[in-house]
């Protein structure tokens, strides 16, 4: 199934000028059916989902405590 621009933007709650930014950034891929650009409905999706998880990693890997340096000495 493919969206259109408006509707992908509707879809992501996004003003339109933002998912416009993105195709023409290849930031989402795109169809042009001769009228407008066309958005791959299950493909985009799939890229949600990469997306969502690296944050999710990059979540973790920040709240990870520092572990302490065993040369470290205090000297007050």
């Amino acid at each position: 199934m493919y969206l259109t621009i408006k509707e992908t933007a509707e879809y992501l709650s996004v003003p339109v000028s933002t998912v416009e930014k993105l195709v023409q950034k290849r930031k989402i891929r795109a169809l042009y059916d001769g009228t407008e650009y066309l958005i791959y409905k299950d493909q985009f999706n799939t890229h949600l989902r990469q997306m969502e998880k690296y944050k999710q990693l990059v979540e973790e890997i920040l709240n990870e405590p520092i572990p302490e340096d065993l040369d470290v000495k205090d000297e007050d």
